[in-house]
């Protein structure tokens, strides 16, 4: 009689919620890695990690794996050149807005595929649930990217209460984005510029279909599920 096969880790089981673990913890150090060499070595480093795990949550879902290689690839080449290039050629911005419209790209991909895959049936599995909170961070992810991309093509697109000349950091268009996404009007970042409030009017659809057509449904689902149970 053969034994029975070994439980597979939690990690593999449910990529969604590992992918969640880590940007969660990202949002944690990233206020820390901003400002200095090697805490800007380190930032790269985990945003190549979280790269990583959006790869593993297309390969874990119904959506094409090359395209999230394709657009991998190029993303962590150029962010690791623009790490390299650091100290040695200042002007780096065409490589460095290339890199990050490939990230932006790659987790509107990921998140795409983590809603095709909570779509896909009728029954709410654990890593659905998990994957319900990883594709919200995914989205607001993507939109700070973008913002990012924006303010290197479009100096001066964003302002804020504090220094509002000056450039804002990532921590800043990640805020900007969670508070945008979420509607939840909390962010003193501001898009002034043309092209970046229509990217902040693109965050705020996305947010609420996000809610009205994904969530809702989801919900739904295991309320259904719980009626039949009892």
């Amino acid at each position: 009689m053969s034994a029975p096969a070994p439980a597979r880790p939690w990690w593999r089981r449910e990529p969604s919620a590992l992918l969640l673990l880590v940007q969660l913890l990202g949002l944690l150090v990233y206020p820390w890695l901003e400002h200095t060499a090697g805490g800007r070595a380190l930032f790269a480093a985990l945003g190549i990690v979280i790269l990583g795990l959006a790869l593993r949550v297309i390969a874990h879902g119904p959506t094409r794996t090359w395209i999230g290689w394709a657009l991998a690839l190029p993303a962590v080449g150029l962010t690791l050149l623009v790490t390299l290039l650091g100290g040695l050629w200042p002007e780096r911005t065409a490589l460095l807005v290339l890199a990050q419209a490939c990230e932006a790209a790659l987790y509107a991909y990921a998140a795409y595929g983590l809603i095709h895959y909570m779509l896909s049936d009728h029954r709410v599995s654990r890593d659905e649930l998990y994957a319900v909170a990883a594709t919200f961070t995914l989205l607001a992810w993507a939109f700070a990217y973008a913002y990012s991309v924006c303010q290197q093509l479009w100096p001066g697109s964003f302002t804020a209460a504090v220094d509002p000349q000056a450039p804002r950091t990532w921590t800043e268009l990640l805020f900007l984005s969670f508070t945008t996404l979420s509607s939840t009007g909390l962010g003193d970042v501001v898009p002034v510029r043309a092209p970046a409030r229509a990217l902040a009017m693109l965050e705020m659809f996305a947010g609420v279909m996000y809610m009205a057509l994904v969530v809702s449904r989801l919900v739904g689902l295991v309320t259904d599920a719980e009626r039949r149970r009892h």
